[in-house]
């Protein structure tokens, strides 16, 4: 017999091999090291390898880590404070933004990576300012992320500027921004036995110049690497590129060469059914942020057409102060649930759909499908196990109806996750993290909002928010 680290076994697996999610109702999973040696049914695995660590996965689900391909964990710190209100970024999140500091954001981060890690999700495409201290919080809890630095030429003040008012670009803060995310390739790039990985994140293309965005395409190609960017993610962009360049953004892209195989577009909230063919046709992928998008615009985006017209699309769950919640599972549901409503039609985005843009069409979107997404000999050892018997899985049928896929989606909660692997770690056990103290995190992050809030009082009260409105009339 073959000797490996660790069996998990007697367990229902989703492997997400095929065009399904690779069901087998008694299967098993080998681990050595980092990597998954071998994946079958339960007597297979266990007439073939031994283990000097065996896990029962009786009544559990075996199955890939989640994938969370857009996430901005440096200003989890405010999240609940810009919901149900026009205007978010600009009168709901710039007022608190103003006054964050690094090491806030750094502890707010990590308390959002907590969260993630216990509804299932093992890699975390972070997207984010000062991404050289939140790296720190990916090598201290052990997940999987890749990074990217928010770049922009926007100046911290850009909250005061009246809403509809042409951004000011300040080169100086770009070439900043730019500098950082260079850094952090060459630093971070491929550490931690390849558990992190970093691309190149430029904010918008509202939030810099033109020679900016070339330079950073530039940087892209001699890296061989993508670019994690905002596309037509609302009408406050569409306007300011309007204003700047006499043409929407879709058609911006086009024509200075920056729609293929390297851009990542986040959104396409505002982009017409044309324009999101022109996108997917165009090589680039896709990330949909369904709570998000729903949240602060009242709107779903255009995911399916740009599945339709040929496009590899995934999830993401964004940020807290939009989405407020931060769970892959949560994110399945929303997806599935707002499509059939847009398209009234209830076979429109199925579970199995939306559960494979959070596992493996997140890793081709990503370009790590080599790496992580399915569970399968050779990838990484990321791996999560949930308790069927939970009361939201109930009942567990696999014949002539298989069930447990519908459940994950529309019925699960995120709770239901036991026990954590990233990269052949075990990094939850029995629902707890194992490696950073959760109360300790949650204690630290608390005390930072508390003070990020009362210095930044006067440009909350300036803004004049609906929710500020909502707080005066008693409704919060």
């Amino acid at each position: 017999m073959l000797k490996v680290d660790m069996i998990i076994h007697n367990g229902h697996v989703l492997t997400m091999e095929g065009k399904g999610v690779g069901f087998i109702e008694n299967g098993a999973i080998a681990i050595k090291g980092n990597i998954i040696e071998a994946v079958g049914e339960s007597t297979e695995i266990l007439s073939n390898y031994k283990a000097e660590r065996m896990i029962d996965a009786t009544n559990k689900l075996i199955m890939p880590g989640l994938i969370d391909a857009h996430i901005h964990t440096g200003i989890s710190i405010f999240r609940g404070v810009a919901q149900d209100m026009s205007n978010w970024m600009q009168k709901g999140l710039w007022p608190f933004q103003k006054h964050l500091r690094p090491e806030e954001s750094v502890v707010g981060s990590m308390v959002n990576i907590i969260e993630g890690v216990k509804a299932g999700t093992t890699t975390f495409c972070d997207y984010d300012g000062r991404m050289d201290l939140l790296v720190q919080n990916y090598k201290k809890i052990g997940a999987r992320a890749r990074l990217a630095e928010l770049i922009n030429e926007i100046p911290d003040d850009i909250g005061d500027l009246p809403v509809g008012e042409l951004y000011p670009f300040d080169p100086s803060i770009g070439q900043e921004k730019l500098q950082r995310n260079l850094d952090l390739y060459e630093e971070h790039h491929n550490t931690e036995n390849g558990r992190i990985t970093v691309i190149l994140g430029p904010h918008g293309p509202d939030m810099m110049s033109l020679e900016l965005l070339k330079e950073i395409q530039a940087h892209a190609e001699r890296l061989d690497t993508k670019l994690h960017m905002h596309v037509a993610q609302g009408d406050r962009e569409v306007l300011q590129i309007e204003k700047r360049y006499g043409k929407r953004t879709i058609e911006f892209l086009e024509e200075h060469g920056l729609l293929n195989e390297r851009l990542i577009a986040v959104h396409l909230t505002e982009a017409t059914d044309e324009e999101t063919e022109v996108v997917a046709k165009s090589g680039a992928k896709l990330i949909y942020c369904a709570g998000s998008i729903g949240i602060i615009d009242g709107m779903v985006p255009p995911v399916q057409k740009f599945l339709d017209a040929g496009g590899t699309a995934c999830l993401g769950s964004d940020q807290a102060p939009g989405n407020n919640c931060n769970n892959m599972i949560n994110e399945m549901k929303m997806a599935a649930i707002l499509n059939k409503v847009k398209y009234k039609d209830p076979r429109v985005f199925n579970a199995t759909q939306a559960l494979r843009m959070a596992t493996i069409e997140a890793a081709k979107v990503m370009g790590i499908d080599d790496q992580v997404g399915t569970l399968q000999a050779g990838k990484k050892a990321d791996v999560i196990l949930l308790d069927l018997s939970s009361p939201t899985f109930f009942p567990v049928l696999t014949t002539p109806i298989r069930n447990i896929v519908p459940n994950l989606v529309y019925s699960a909660r995120g709770d239901e996750v036991e026990t954590v692997i990233i990269d052949g770690n075990i990094v939850m056990e029995n629902q707890v993290i194992l490696t950073v103290d959760e109360k300790e995190e949650i204690r630290k992050a608390q005390s930072a909002a508390e003070q990020i809030s009362i210095r930044a009082k006067d440009d909350i009260l300036s803004a004049d928010s609906d929710i500020l409105q909502m707080v005066r009339d008693g409704l919060l």
